[in-house]
């Protein structure tokens, strides 16, 4: 998740990918009649994220040609792709076949009937061995006990660090940190090389920015946006002691700009030694580990820290969602099982490299030898993270919608982002958190107000 929920992906230039989508759109006709201009071909809908270039590289050449199905693509910026799949979703146009949807949106979108359920194609297909998906993810993608979209990939997160310089400094980091563990570690950290700050936490407005990695603090320190009966928390001791945790330990001993600074910043800055940990996203872990990356081989990885509770990472996927309204759901289906499968995985590992694989949502990525093999570092540690997860109870107390970094409700995309403004804000010194969540907590209470019973 980024800013307003744009993945944790180094991207490609936006500008290039939307006039590059928008042209594959034109050539291929995915602006015109829907649901494809053939009777064998398809119309997707997806985001500009480089896992999904390297499926439309793949395509032509390996699912057209054993299927004959053709897949029209158009591929767009996070922000856009986003506001094009809820026009075309919500008004049943078909224009669109398939589109990639996160776990935030599936339940929404299945709840509003935009969505064909899959489980009976997915019970059906063997080979695609649903079983295989990873329980966790599985679970965020489906809604009354049916599968309404199935994983491109996934991720969890926590927290990596620099080993070089925690052993010049004689520092050790602990199995399972605490946030006290780790600001403790920032602390020391701190200047450990010229220029470098300890922790690098993102400080970038947006519901999927700053506050992606916050609600997990919020999380862990006890509190929640909402109690069980959809009472506003916003304002409340363990909401505002967990944000007033992190606004300190960032501004302390955080990164230069962390206003400013979301997922492409602070692994910039951690690739080029100017912090010397980042709690974020495990995938992150396949850029800092490649070939080209400065620190490769010196990044150590533990768990998400935690306070009250076993566990605090998040749970995210970009999947793949056919719309209730396409008239080609069979071959649409061909298509969603190919991208989501274990072949498809080794297809990319074997011809763009293991590193490039879509991984995060299938066991048996983590018992391939070649992808364990080029992910040594941080396979396990991924997987343990995914599994760890609990979306439905990822607190000390019950919540009354599922979702660990967010609130699995329509109104969350506005909540959480004016929320972030304010942290934002005082991240940057310009009001204090307690304002910032004062502000917070009216707008919450709006929600309540729908809500509550």
């Amino acid at each position: 998740m980024r800013s307003r929920n744009k993945t944790l992906r180094r991207t490609l230039p936006l500008a290039a990918l939307a006039v590059s989508g928008t042209l594959l759109a034109a050539c291929s006709g995915a602006g015109g009649a829907g649901g494809g201009s053939g009777a064998h071909s398809i119309n997707v809908l997806m985001v500009n994220n480089p896992q999904m270039v390297d499926l439309q590289k793949l395509t032509a050449a390996n699912f057209t040609k054993s299927t004959g199905i053709k897949v029209n693509f158009t591929v767009l910026p996070e922000d856009d792709v986003r506001d094009k799949i809820t026009q075309d979703f919500s008004s049943q146009a078909g224009q669109y076949d398939v589109a990639t949807i996160s776990n935030y949106e599936a339940p929404i979108y299945a709840k509003n009937g935009w969505l064909a359920p899959l489980t009976s194609h997915a019970n059906a297909d063997t080979a695609f061995d649903q079983k295989d998906i990873l329980p966790p993810i599985a679970q965020s993608l489906t809604s009354g006990g049916d599968i309404y979209a199935e994983p491109f990939y996934g991720e969890s997160s926590f927290l990596m660090y620099r080993k070089d310089v925690f052993a010049a400094k004689n520092l050790t980091m602990p199995a399972n940190p605490t946030w006290t563990q780790v600001a403790d570690l920032a602390a020391k950290a701190d200047g450990a090389q010229p220029g470098m700050k300890g922790i690098c936490l993102r400080g970038q407005p947006g519901w999927g920015e700053v506050m992606a990695p916050l609600t997990t603090v919020v999380n862990t320190m006890g509190g929640t946006w909402f109690d069980k009966d959809w009472k506003a928390q916003v304002d409340s001791p363990a909401f505002t002691k967990a944000t007033q945790f992190y606004v300190d330990l960032v501004r302390k001993h955080g990164e230069a700009g962390a206003p400013q600074a979301g997922f492409t910043e602070c692994l910039n800055d951690l690739e080029q030694s100017k912090v010397a940990m980042w709690y974020d996203a495990t995938s992150a872990a396949g850029s800092l580990e490649a070939s080209d990356s400065p620190v490769a081989g010196k990044i150590g990885y533990a768990p998400a820290p935690v306070d009250q509770t076993k566990s605090s990472g998040w749970l995210y996927t970009w999947a793949w969602g056919l719309q209730k309204a396409s008239k080609h759901q069979d071959d649409a289906w061909k298509f969603i099982s190919w991208a989501s499968s274990k072949s498809y995985e080794n297809l990319v590992g074997k011809t763009l490299g293991w590193s490039r694989l879509p991984a995060g949502k299938r066991t048996s990525t983590y018992e391939n030898p070649q992808y364990v093999a080029a992910a040594s570092s941080f396979a396990k540690a991924t997987q343990t993270a995914i599994d760890a997860t609990d979306p439905a109870n990822p607190g000390v107390q019950p919540r009354p919608a599922p979702g660990i970094q967010f609130v699995g409700i329509p109104e969350f995309t506005n909540l959480g982002t004016q929320v972030s403004q304010q942290i934002s804000s005082a991240i940057a010194g310009q009001t204090s958190v307690d304002k910032a969540l004062k502000s917070g907590q009216s707008l919450a209470q709006k929600v309540t107000d729908k809500y509550a019973k």
